[in-house]
């Protein structure tokens, strides 16, 4: 999916505003152990916390690197079915016609085939985002999703989670079709080898030849090739083992930071006690509050441990919410729109009428 606007920082915020709460509290522990009960010995050398910060990134950024491929890949396959469609119809347009007619049929009758084949199109690009949509296991852990979920319910709508494919695909098919489409699995696959079987229909007819039959056939080719690179994606999970391990290395990092990043400013607050030792008006009020200060300066790493928690933590749940581009998150490809825009063109391609409104954007979010 998409916005219209940049994604705001406000959002940002919301969006990770509970995981901040608990990066502030997970970095006043370990102060509150070293500066209240004394606990001086509490805490991890900066320099091994680094090389460990630094091996996280690394492994941070293969990760977005190899969801925001996935996600890439997915809108570029999409890409290639909004221009294929588009090919299909003009084609379909043009191709069946009485050159070669064994009985010769009117316009009306070549446009009601026409007609037919382009909504079963349409009823093929709706099975398929339908399938595309479909939970697998893998997709976001359950905390996740149920927030996944919520955030829908609260600023979205999905399609596919409200209208029953049944009753999406029927206006487009005939009641045979509709009957040989749900006997089987694959709905998306079963509407293509109707159309082929169309196909072979109108060669026998005459209303295409033998050159125009072959371009034809090679476009559904294509169309099983765009719907298998789109499986592919759907049905083979960003490696689980790559995965895992990368959010257990996170957290390993998000826990031990306030415990290296505590010592670094209490050291800071021990220079300025030195400084404000040499001051001539130590009996201030002024100085006294410094003074003050600078001896629990330590709790200042507390805002800046969950600084750098956040971060890392953000960039690592980005990754986790990319590298699923079909689930109907926020950030995901928006196919149901697209399949829509793709409906819209090639009805008005064949002159169609009732043809349907674009989709509404929803809080600037579009599916």
């Amino acid at each position: 999916m998409y916005t219209k606007r940049i994604f705001p920082i406000k959002g940002v915020l919301k969006w990770t505003r509970r995981h901040i709460l608990l990066f502030l509290f997970l970095g006043a522990i370990p102060v509150f152990l070293f500066d209240v009960l004394g606990l001086r010995w509490l805490h991890v050398p900066w320099l091994p916390l680094g090389v460990l910060g630094t091996a996280v990134a690394f492994i941070v950024s293969f990760k977005n690197n190899a969801s925001y491929d996935r996600l890439w890949e997915a809108r570029k396959i999409w890409g290639g079915i909004v221009n294929a469609s588009r090919s299909w119809t003009i084609m379909v347009k043009d191709f069946i016609n009485n050159d070669h007619a064994v009985q010769v049929k009117t316009e009306e009758e070549l446009k009601i085939v026409q007609r037919e084949l382009v909504h079963r199109h349409i009823a093929w690009l709706t099975a398929l985002r339908y399938q595309l949509r479909k939970d697998k296991p893998w997709e976001m852990h359950l905390k996740a999703k149920r927030s996944n979920r919520e955030f829908r319910a609260a600023k979205y709508r999905v399609c596919e989670d409200e209208i029953p494919i049944e009753d999406a695909i029927g206006p487009y098919v005939s009641e045979a079709e509709y009957d040989e489409v749900f006997a089987k699995g694959n709905q998306a696959s079963q509407l293509l080898g109707i159309q082929s079987k169309r196909l072979k229909q109108l060669k026998s007819q005459g209303l295409i030849e033998d050159f125009r039959h072959m371009e034809m056939s090679n476009m559904l080719v294509e169309f099983y090739a765009l719907q298998g690179k789109s499986e592919r994606i759907k049905n083979f999970p960003y490696p689980r083992q790559f995965a895992t391990l990368n959010y257990l290395f996170v957290w390993i990092f998000i826990l031990l930071i306030p415990y290296g990043i505590m010592e670094e400013f209490d050291g800071f607050g021990n220079k300025i006690l030195e400084l404000l030792e040499k001051h001539e008006e130590r009996e201030s009020l002024m100085h006294v509050a410094q003074e003050t200060i600078a001896r629990h300066f330590v709790w200042f790493s507390v805002p800046f441990s969950a600084l750098i928690a956040w971060v890392f933590h953000t960039m690592e749940a980005i990754g986790e919410n990319t590298e699923n581009p079909f689930e109907g998150g926020p950030n995901d490809v928006p196919i149901t729109d697209m399949s829509r825009g793709i409906e819209i063109d090639i009805r008005q391609l064949i002159d169609d009428t009732d043809i349907p409104e674009p989709y509404e954007w929803t809080n600037d979010i579009v599916m």
